[in-house]
């Protein structure tokens, strides 16, 4: 068995022998034109020899293994263990003799670099860039066997474990390998990647040139020149002031050293190296097939290429039947799901969507190109998602501003522009809501009963005929008439109070405790259930170490029986919501009950008996008191009569409408549920038959797919494998509210004036200002809310309504003012501000904050 490899005998599917690095370079001098520095490299069986020689460490790697990310202390001393003991094993003596002749025949002469490459890192999914050590202008054959170990000990640095436990990549399965090549002196050095970092726009490519070694940039120790590059253009360039350099020092390894001053300002590059350096990476990215981040060196006037590794960290672009430039509007901003999906959940989503919808990096985007193209409805469409939120409308706006989309005359059209509105002329009629609701509920009914008898193809085939049904009942005109009717009320109530009476947003106190909202009375609901827990001292302890399986336990206790009937009430009506519920393949309160836990345990601690009526009643008394203050002030106006009269006809529209607004997704959500129970009873028979290697395999299927593997009784394992390592990847990706098919991400920008100073800007989407205690959460099942605090989290899609009954505000990083924590927040009387940037960075766990719901900002007090 060879140990140490040459580049020349290297490609990139060697990465399991020689690392992501090792690989990507001995790829990289297979390229015409593309030169690489001689190496070499000792592979991972070298590494793995190596620790078996200390059966101890495996023990070590797997106890690291089994820590969570936040146990930053255990990490450091158990990683720290494990270098020291790496680095103290002898190399065995014929790796070592390898190591020697390699070098040799490399060239005794002269400094090498010495650089970890672990065989998870430099991927397409995973950068690991930085992670692990790499040691320059190391001299002679002894210090480069030395260096081989140290490095070898740097798969276990702190950084790197953290990094790898945080990206889902286990410790026991990554192992290293050492590049060892040829030191380049360069005058200048540094990165090159084919997109511009900021935007991602993929027509750009950016460089960053220092003087001396790429360290210097890497590191952060300089300012860089920075160029951009488009079409063979010089687009723009950013000259620094350089005052440090690195260099390599006489007796090895590398120093800083000062700038000569006459230097500092001068260009490190010429615009024919810049143009020359940006041709080289373009054709480096054509050979990977992807857009890459580049170390260069300038040896004279040769330019030498150190490493080249995928930038994971760009959004994917959605796949096109054409070259034509498109745009992208997020739908995981609009639903407040931003997180990534599985196959099956997309796929599902776009079975049952009207709109032409595309996905990318496990999420959904809606195809706008269309409408931006024309006229009649570009400018429309920028003001109508940007009523809903602002940042979408920004970003398209300034989508339109660049002329990205090549505008079509209108007679040019194949077809008259579709409507971005739907027409309310609906009488304002409490029984059209009855009605619809009594649809939904008995098309729902007949699904359960007609879907038990399918099985095999002819349950996929069910499935798909019935989404059909799915669509017309979440579509119905008379259903997006009073959605559209109760939306346009309430626009009419603040247009004219404002203008009237000097009331901002007066809409949102009138439509408090609205009847008919089936996701508020999902929240009131779960006050219940606390309320006949709460006398049961028993139950509540036991509540508190709940498992998965806490409904079986229960009848142990005085009172669990009672208990478990109401929380199995509450399940049938509301078991198939979770977190990101638009995704079928999220586990949904019936099959993770604890979930409820935290939250039911602070309803009791937070709440009386009877809070969950007594909160509505409120609400309703509070809307009741604003109507009649408002029209009492309307009557004393000029022309007053005429002012109430239409005013409180408009209050009852909204109120009578405003509710139904959830319930179009609550029905969705539902007939999802009996679908994925269905489609898991299939998977089950898949994995008894040994089609499948577990249930959730499905998951990672798109629904033809899946049909097809039904069918034919066969599944892809790789396939699986692939779809599970690519959503791990896509989890990590945080989306753009607008993406464009040249890569260009784009989130919008606040064009504000009227901010107190240091405030944070959202969208004003619930009446009133509050202060009190920020909690910042991530996960529904790890809330412990006191009364009074103030929710801040990046997005609550209905599922975290059970918590609005106890908190005084909300603050969300996504959101909208039709979304659905902008609609329960307003129907709770809670002061909301929703598309605030980074809030859940910016704002500390615990600070104390101001949430201005009526202007739309948040401060920090404390």
């Amino acid at each position: 068995m060879a140990y140490v490899l040459g580049f020349g005998e290297i490609d990139r599917t060697q990465i399991t022998s020689v690392g992501g690095k090792g690989a990507n370079l001995g790829e990289l001098a297979r390229i015409d034109g593309v030169e690489v520095p001689d190496g070499c490299c000792v592979s991972t069986d070298a590494f793995a020899r190596t620790v078996a020689g200390a059966p101890s460490i495996a023990d070590q790697i797997d106890e690291l293994s089994h820590l969570e990310p936040h146990d930053q202390e255990a990490i450091r001393v158990l990683s720290a263990q494990i270098r020291c003991a790496i680095e103290e094993l002898p190399i065995p003596e014929d790796i070592a003799a390898e190591i020697v002749a390699a070098h040799a025949e490399l060239g005794t002469e002269g400094a090498y670099a010495v650089r970890s490459s672990a065989t998870a890192e430099d991927l397409p999914t995973a950068s690991f860039a930085g992670q692990q050590d790499t040691y320059l202008n190391v001299v002679g054959a002894a210090a480069i066997v030395q260096h081989v170990s140290r490095c070898w000990a740097s798969l276990f640095t702190e950084r790197a474990v953290i990094y790898r436990l945080r990206n889902g990549l286990g410790d026991r399965a990554i192992r290293m390998a050492v590049v060892v090549q040829r030191m380049v002196f360069p005058r200048a050095a540094g990165i090159l990647v084919t997109a511009d970092p900021l935007t991602s726009d993929r027509t750009v490519v950016s460089i960053d040139a220092g003087f001396g070694l790429g360290e210097a940039l890497v590191s952060g120790l300089v300012n860089a020149d920075v160029y951009q590059v488009r079409d063979n253009t010089i687009i723009s360039s950013t000259i620094a002031t350089k005052k440090l350099a690195v260099e390599a020092a006489p007796s090895g390894g590398t120093h800083v050293q000062e700038v000569a001053q006459e230097r500092r300002d001068e260009p490190v590059l010429t615009d024919a190296e810049v143009l020359r350096l940006a041709q080289l990476g373009r054709r480096i990215e054509a050979h990977f097939g992807s857009p890459q981040d580049i170390e260069w060196c300038l040896d004279g006037d040769d330019i030498r290429i150190v490493q080249s590794r995928p930038i994971t960290t760009l959004f994917p672009i959605p796949v096109a039947a054409d070259d034509e430039n498109r745009v992208y509007v997020s739908v995981g901003h609009q639903q407040m799901m931003t997180d990534a999906m599985k196959p099956l959940g997309i796929s599902l989503w776009q079975l049952t969507s009207r709109a032409p919808m595309r996905d990318a990096g496990g999420r959904l985007f809606v195809d706008v190109t269309k409408a931006l193209s024309s006229p009649a409805t570009r400018t429309g469409l920028a003001a109508a998602l940007g009523k809903s939120d602002p940042l979408i409308g920004d970003a398209l706006q300034a989508v339109i501003d660049r002329g990205f989309v090549r505008e079509v005359p209108e007679e040019d059209s194949a077809q008259p522009p579709t409507p971005l509105t739907t027409r309310s002329d609906i009488e304002t009629d409490p029984a059209i809501v009855t009605e619809l609701i009594a649809d939904s509920e008995a098309s729902l009914a007949t699904l359960k009963h007609d879907i038990l008898a399918e099985s095999g193809p002819a349950l996929l085939d069910f499935i798909h005929s019935d989404i059909q049904e799915l669509r017309r009942v979440l579509f119905t005109p008379r259903g997006l008439q009073v959605i559209t009717a109760g939306m346009e009320a309430a626009e009419w109530l603040n247009d004219r109070l404002w203008e009237w009476l000097g009331e901002k947003n007066a809409a949102d106190a009138l439509t408090q405790s609205v009847p008919g909202n089936v996701t508020s009375e999902m929240g009131l609901a779960l006050l219940d259930v606390a309320d006949v827990i709460r006398p049961h001292p028993a139950v509540v302890s036991y509540l508190e170490q709940a498992d998965d399986n806490f409904l079986n336990g229960l009848a142990e206790y005085p009172g669990g029986p009672e208990a478990r009937a109401a929380i199995e009430d509450f399940l049938d009506k509301y078991g198939m919501r979770c977190a990101g519920e638009i995704d079928i393949t999220r586990p949904r309160w019936s099959e993770s009950p604890s979930t409820l836990v935290p939250t039911i345990l602070g309803n009791i601690k937070n709440f009386g008996p009877g809070a969950g009526r007594q909160r509505f009643d409120d609400g309703l008394r509070d809307a009741e008191s604003q109507k009649e203050q408002l029209l009492k002030r309307l009557r004393a106006l000029p022309d007053g009569a005429r002012k109430a009269e239409e005013t409180e006809r408009m209050i009852d529209r909204v109120r009578t409408f405003s509710g139904y607004r959830e319930y179009p997704k609550y029905g969705m959500v539902s007939r999802y549920f009996v679908y994925k129970q269905a489609l898991l009873r299939a998977a089950e028979g898949l994995v008894a038959d040994g089609v499948l290697r577990e249930s959730e395999d499905i998951f990672y299927l798109r629904f033809d797919e899946l049909r097809e593997v039904v069918s034919t009784q066969r599944a892809s394992a790789e396939l699986i494998d692939a779809r599970r390592d690519e959503f791990r990847a896509f989890q990590a990706l945080t989306p753009p509210r607008v993406l464009t098919s040249d890569g260009a991400a784009l989130t919008g920008t606040y064009r504000r004036a009227d901010l107190p100073s240091g405030a944070l800007p959202g969208m004003a989407v619930s009446a009133g200002t509050i202060e009190g205690r920020a909690r910042v959460l991530s996960d529904i099942a790890q809330a412990d809310l006191a009364a009074g605090d103030i929710l801040v989290t990046a997005y609550t899609d209905p599922s975290w309504t059970p918590l609005f009954v106890t908190i005084k505000a909300l603050v969300t990083e996504v959101g909208g003012l039709m979304t659905h924590g902008a609609v329960i927040a307003r129907e709770y009387g809670l002061p909301a501000v929703v598309g605030v940037e980074h809030a859940t960075e910016l704002i500390r766990d615990g600070q104390r904050i101001r949430v201005n719901g009526t202007d739309g900002y948040v401060e920090i007090l404390s």
